[in-house]
């Protein structure tokens, strides 16, 4: 990791070379790294939708440059870039910081947890979702991070070489899965969880060293290719909905009007809905192209079998959920909420 000094020097020459707004200016202009590929899906959409849209409705105030993953700061390390001004902002999963506090993982991908990534969107802004993420960035990095809103906008679907109907069918299964809270729920049900980088998914699969991988929306699995290998995805998914953070400086959040913070703030969570919307379009249009006539097999699980990974998912989550202070908390968050919407 950088040190400070080398972070100060770097922000320095960023901020000159990349816009980002002096203390003097009067407007701001937040160049914010994200955790997408510049080809994706996501991030073409924000692009090509949403980036304008931030201009326009502050009168030129705000302004927004949106990076790909790993172009500015390593893919787990934006938050030091926006502590030390590199950065304006990040706009990544929330599941990368789980090294730092677990309470980052039971934030980042509750896993099995909701049904719909609506149901997450409304646990950040409306059920102390985003309130207990800034509890946790306070205790990691004080004074340093604020968080204007986090959220998820699709339900991973599994991909998979066999068919996987239920609970039990898991049960010897290698799947790639990253560390954490998702591999040991794939643990507890009775599957081999293997971490793999994203990357190497396809060759993986193609070569058998996993049977199936925990990777992305049925849209991104499809674009990557996957489904040419491994037949039979699941969907709607069972497992994975990656929460990811929009955060900016202290210090950039402190200055702003009150205005500018609501228009922010709405900004973030109108187009994150929004993206959830089109990206669910997306993966409708394929699962029904796929399920006329092509040699690949949808699985949609039965409520039942849901019902039977979420209570092994509960497991996992408890265990984390004692590894400190804030992960109890965290999780104490999640249950509120899930309770007030009779999901536990």
């Amino acid at each position: 990791m950088p040190n400070v000094k080398t972070l100060l020097s770097l922000s320095v020459v960023l901020a000159t070379a990349m816009g980002v707004a002096a203390p003097t200016c009067a407007n701001t202009k937040l160049v914010v790294q994200t955790s997408t590929q510049s080809g994706g899906f996501s991030f073409q959409y924000l692009k090509d939708h949403w980036v304008d849209e931030l201009e326009k409705r502050s009168n030129g105030r705000l302004s927004i440059q949106l990076m790909p993953i790993k172009s500015v700061m390593p893919r787990n390390e934006p938050p030091e870039g926006v502590a030390a001004g590199i950065l304006g902002g990040d706009l990544t999963s929330i599941a990368y910081f789980s090294g730092r506090s677990p309470a980052f993982a039971i934030l980042g991908d509750l896993i099995g947890g909701y049904d719909s990534p609506k149901q997450v969107q409304d646990f950040c802004r409306n059920g102390g979702g985003a309130e207990a993420l800034q509890t946790v960035w306070d205790k990691v990095k004080p004074k340093s991070i604020h968080v204007v809103g986090c959220g998820s906008v699709s339900k991973e679907a599994l991909v998979a070489k066999v068919p996987i109907r239920t609970v039990e069918e898991l049960k010897g299964v290698k799947i790639r899965s990253p560390e954490g809270l998702a591999a040991a729920v794939f643990s507890l049900a009775g599957a081999s969880p293997v971490n793999i980088p994203f990357s190497e998914v396809f060759t993986s699969l193609e070569k058998g060293v996993v049977d199936a991988a925990d990777a992305s929306a049925y849209v991104n699995n499809d674009r990557n290719g996957f489904h040419q290998i491994a037949k039979y995805p699941i969907y709607p998914g069972i497992h994975s909905m990656a929460v990811h953070q929009f955060t900016v400086g202290q210090r950039t959040w402190n200055k702003l009007s009150d205005e500018d913070k609501t228009i922010l703030t709405d900004w973030y969570y109108d187009a994150y809905a929004d993206l959830l919307n089109a990206l669910d379009e997306e993966d409708k249009k394929l699962v029904q192209r796929d399920q006329s006539g092509s040699d690949i097999t949808v699985v949609d699980w039965a409520q039942e079998e849901r019902d039977k990974f979420r209570t092994i998912a509960k497991q996992a989550w408890e265990q984390t959920a004692e590894r400190s202070p804030e992960a109890r908390v965290a999780l104490d968050a999640h249950y509120q909420y899930m309770k007030s919407k009779g999901l536990l």
